[in-house]
């Protein structure tokens, strides 16, 4: 019987590189023998590329090369040949105007080396926010079995006896710091304090959002989602994701067996009962569209209807991610809404959903409510509709201020975010709490790459007077670290004619969300009086990658994808609208 490692049934991409006799075999066997290996790891050894996004540009992801080397263990112990590559790093923290501007620049780089290199499988590494969409959409994309292991969360920070959510925190203090509540030296104190070590933010922003969506995809091992960075279960679990990457390719698991629209459907319950992050949205509509499934914002809020918040866990909640892990974790809360969920749908572990939630469990009832004892008895995000956001547009519920549900309030408006930062301060600003802040031009073409810019800032004199929140709303998007009464995602943007473009200062627009409604109450022949007079700014680029970005993004209920970059999915593209009808909105 041959050993794993001689199993001369495979069929193995790697083998029209490796295993044939020829001047090409020769050169390919020879170039790599050339970095130190022997014939040995050609003797029918799957070939398994480690897909690193490590860089020191970028904190979150600063820790993988020692998970790289984790994951190289276990895919020798298998039987396999492990070969890291790195792609481009998307840190959200230093990169402007946006990582979204390159998080379809990363999937095509993503996708392209794994088609192009004689991989039989690969393993994904993650972190900050829109590496983990990037891989999960390169990887559908081509098709080649595939596993991710995401970086985690960093320690949590602290400081005094307060604890600090990075992100999250460092916004509330500012806010503190611009109303004159907090002094110099305290938030030079608080800059040594929120950020640890490496690793993703530690609440449940995008980064944790869509390590823990990735898990309830099937594409991860499970408890893979939010082990903290720098633990050392981290590390084993890494190195079982190399064993079991292996054992993938042997039976012939793909993407396209796991990314489907049940484990789609999944993912976004898993999403509403986290009160994860609304980019997640943009990011999942986006991986949907690379395996032919449509994911409609109608669907979002169907499923947001119907599935209770049950993570406390900020910015939504009360705890950090360190406490969330503890207590079970992305797993423990899929346990937990089970009956929701389609549990035949398949995993990389070769199981179903169902099979591997068996032995999850539930550990701090304070951190992961009960199914029947939510937070909310809704989803953290749903779907808003209206004149003024014709295509769609989402709001964070499980964040926003309740006498904020329901809101009418006079626009101020700024054109784009330079026009924001100069006059957000000005003492003449014609704003009260009851205004609704609003933002243009920070769509996927206005600014350019859809920046986390819609988080408003609340005017200083307001803070000062005791406002703590208040409507805001953009074509942009907000970090999932963020919170308050913010609507963001409007679309059609600004930048392309939506209603957006022709909002003026003193408008009244209305806010509700019980209804899923976002209205510019304007009469409808005044909006296309104004709209015929509306004239699209210039492009922001004329060359290069940039503008290839402008000529082929769709927009924001699209999913910010490129219009080329949508496939079919070989294995299942029926809508998830069969079985979830439209709600009215």
């Amino acid at each position: 019987m041959n050993s794993p490692s001689q199993d001369r049934s495979l069929i193995l991409r790697s083998r029209d590189w490796f295993g044939k006799r020829d001047r090409w075999g020769l050169a390919h066997r020879a170039w790599l023998r050339s970095e130190g290996f022997s014939e040995r790891v050609f003797e029918g050894k799957p070939v398994i590329g480690i897909c690193n996004s490590w860089s020191e540009l970028n904190n979150c992801n600063a820790h993988l090369r020692t998970l790289a080397e984790a994951v190289k263990r276990g895919v020798w112990e298998a039987g396999g040949f492990p070969l890291e590559f790195n792609t481009i790093s998307l840190g959200e923290m230093l990169m402007k105007p946006t990582t979204m501007l390159y998080r379809n620049l990363m999937a095509m780089e993503v996708e392209e080396s794994i088609r192009a290199y004689p991989l039989d499988g690969v393993v994904l590494l993650c972190g900050c926010d829109k590496t983990t969409p990037a891989q999960l959409m390169g990887a559908a994309s081509v098709d080649v079995p595939a596993i991710m292991v995401p970086g985690g969360p960093m320690l949590s920070g602290m400081w005094h006896d307060h604890p600090l959510a990075a992100g999250t925190d460092v916004r509330k203090m500012w806010e503190a710091v611009r109303a004159g509540r907090l002094g110099e030296e305290e938030w030079c104190e608080i800059e040594s304090c929120v950020s640890r070590s490496s690793g993703h933010c530690t609440v449940m922003g995008t980064a944790s959002t869509m390590a823990s969506l990735a898990e309830g995809l099937g594409m991860t091992l499970p408890g893979a989602a939010d082990i903290p960075a720098v633990d050392s279960r981290r590390l084993m679990i890494a190195e079982e994701s190399g064993r079991r990457i292996v054992g993938m390719v042997r039976e012939g698991l793909r993407p396209s067996r796991i990314i489907n629209s049940k484990a789609l459907e999944n993912a976004t319950r898993l999403l509403m009962a986290l009160g994860g992050s609304t980019n997640a949205i943009v990011h999942l509509v986006a991986i949907a569209g690379r395996v032919g499934v449509t994911l409609p914002l109608t669907l979002f809020d169907a499923i947001s209807r119907t599935t209770p918040f049950i993570a406390n866990v900020k910015p939504s909640g009360k705890y950090l991610m360190e406490e969330f892990s503890n207590a079970g974790g992305a797993a423990a809360v899929l346990k937990e809404i089970g009956p929701l969920l389609n549990l035949d749908a398949v995993t990389a572990t070769g199981k179903t959903l169902g099979e591997n939630l068996q032995r999850a469990a539930c550990f701090n009832r304070e951190v992961i409510r009960p199914l029947d004892e939510p937070l909310l008895p809704e989803g953290g995000i749903v779907a808003l509709r209206g004149n003024l956001a014709p295509l769609g547009a989402v709001i964070k519920q499980s964040a926003v201020s309740p006498h904020l549900l329901r809101h009418r309030g006079r626009a101020v408006v700024f054109e784009s975010n330079r026009d924001l930062l100069a006059r957000l301060d000005d003492p003449g600003l014609a704003v009260d709490e009851n205004s609704v802040m609003v933002l243009k031009n920070a769509g996927p073409k206005g600014a350019p790459g859809m920046p986390e810019w819609g988080h408003l800032p609340i005017p200083a004199k307001l803070l000062k007077a005791g406002v703590k929140d208040m409507v805001r709303l953009s074509d942009a998007r907000i970090s999932g670290t963020s919170f308050g009464t913010i609507v963001v995602h409007v679309a059609p943007e600004a930048a392309v004619g939506g209603p957006l473009a022709v909002v003026q200062d003193g408008d009244e627009i209305e806010l509700d969300v019980p209804g899923r409604r976002l209205e510019l109450r304007v009469p409808d022949q005044e909006i296309k009086a104004r709209l015929s007079q509306w004239k699209p700014p210039a492009p922001h680029y004329t060359r290069g990658y940039g503008k290839l970005f402008l000529d082929h993004i769709l927009q924001a209920n699209e999913g910010c994808d490129f219009d080329f970059l949508r496939g079919a999915d070989p294995e299942d593209n029926s809508s998830p609208l069969e079985r979830y009808p439209n709600p009215a909105l």
